[in-house]
């Protein structure tokens, strides 16, 4: 589906600047390419890249392979259980005892809820929360996926579970637990996921990247499929799930048969960062647009705020993206700011104060902690208001 300035321009004619958008066509196709990468495997969706209840609920819906949420906080899933939505795996360690204690009484009300873990300090503290609500906290143990090679750690800092040997104690003490039952087991391969690997200019660091994914990918192969032997063995049946991958490693994660889920989220929104990839593309289906108030020279367009930085390592490659008109840029000495975003731009564009700047943000769910709503647009319309999280008076991290 192609889209261009004068499309999305017309469409928001006499709406207030800034605002954020989703373009639900665009999300309809993202969500079919998703679900044909993941071929037979389940879908568990990653809440922190959507960040609202309601295009969660429109997402799951759309087909039964998507079989539950991935969560980043305790609160979060208290109030999407609240919602309606249930089947929730927590993708981080939850220790807060209150926050412990309010997932102790979801799970005594029927609900589906997993905990996080990869130590015995995690099932000793779990256990006193079990005790103390009388349930048993459903656990997914989460293994550590990174490859050292010389010089370099290949991935990222989570789980200190890097060998089936290290998992093999935490694995006794949940299978001798009152206060806790295996679940799942979970890997997220961010050094593929999370990496790209198609940088403009940047040829032979591509070349490297790949090769040290196609390393890693083989690696993680056989590290799963040991763990998950090691623990149906222990356990004497099959577990619920075994969870991998993200948006960027579908196309190796689907591929081992240990694997029963993947997890994906931003590939539904499709942001700045996933250009950078060789093996996928999906659709930019949601972004921004800030307002033009001032034109310093002929070609330089200063719009009134607009300076949404994603997290992780301090880079260009965090700051959002001029997205349309095509041709616009940063001006590399200010970026995208706090109150006022430059824009460079010499296209076809007859551009007045009054215009909007169309951008991209690097991240996905992010942007939705920016706007209480995205207007919802489908065939060169608005059809809806769509709350966020923000939008419907939650803050969680």
């Amino acid at each position: 589906m192609q889209r261009n300035y004068s499309y999305y321009k017309k469409m928001f004619e006499g709406t207030s600047k800034p605002f954020g958008f989703v373009d639900l066509d665009l999300l309809d196709e993202n969500i079919g390419r998703i679900m044909a990468r993941a071929g037979t495997k389940n879908i568990r969706i990653a809440t922190k890249s959507v960040r609202s209840a309601l295009l969660l609920k429109r997402i799951l819906r759309k087909s039964p392979l998507f079989c539950g949420l991935m969560c980043f906080s305790p609160q979060e899933a208290v109030y999407l259980v609240k919602q309606g939505l249930d089947d929730i795996v927590m993708g981080y360690p939850v220790w807060e005892p209150a926050a412990l204690s309010g997932l102790a009484e979801l799970i005594r009300q029927g609900k589906s809820i997993t905990l996080m873990v990869d130590s015995i300090r995690h099932i000793e503290h779990i256990e006193r929360i079990a005790e103390l609500h009388g349930v048993r906290f459903p656990v997914c143990l989460d293994m550590d996926m990174s490859m050292d090679v010389p010089g370099l750690h290949f991935g990222v800092w989570r789980s200190p579970i890097r060998t089936v040997a290290d998992a093999k104690p935490v694995v006794d003490k949940i299978l001798s637990s009152g206060g806790v039952t295996m679940d799942g087991v979970m890997g997220y391969e961010a050094q593929i996921a999370g990496v790209g690997d198609h940088y403009p200019g940047m040829a032979a660091k591509n070349a490297l990247v790949r090769k040290l994914k196609q390393r890693s990918a083989k690696q993680i192969a056989g590290k799963r499929a040991d763990l998950v032997a090691m623990i149906e063995d222990a356990l004497g049946a099959p577990l619920r799930f075994v969870n991998g991958g993200g948006t960027g490693s579908l196309h190796t994660t689907t591929t081992e048969h240990a694997v029963t889920e993947v997890t994906v989220g931003s590939g539904f929104f499709s942001p700045g960062l996933f250009d950078n990839y060789k093996n996928f593309r999906y659709q930019p289906a949601a972004g921004y647009a800030v307002e033009i108030v001032r034109q310093p020279e002929a070609h330089l367009f200063t719009c009134l705020g607009g300076g949404y930085v994603a997290s992780g390592a301090a880079g260009k490659d965090k700051l959002p993206k001029p997205y349309l008109p095509e041709g616009a840029a940063l001006m590399s000495l200010e970026g995208a700011g706090e109150v006022q975003t430059p824009v460079l731009y010499k296209g076809d564009e007859r551009l007045a104060l009054g215009d909007p700047i169309f951008f991209r943000h690097a991240k996905a769910g992010e942007l939705c902690e920016r706007f209480n709503h995205l207007y919802g647009v489908s065939e060169g319309k608005i059809i809806e208001q769509i709350s966020t999280y923000r939008g419907d008076g939650q803050c969680f991290l």
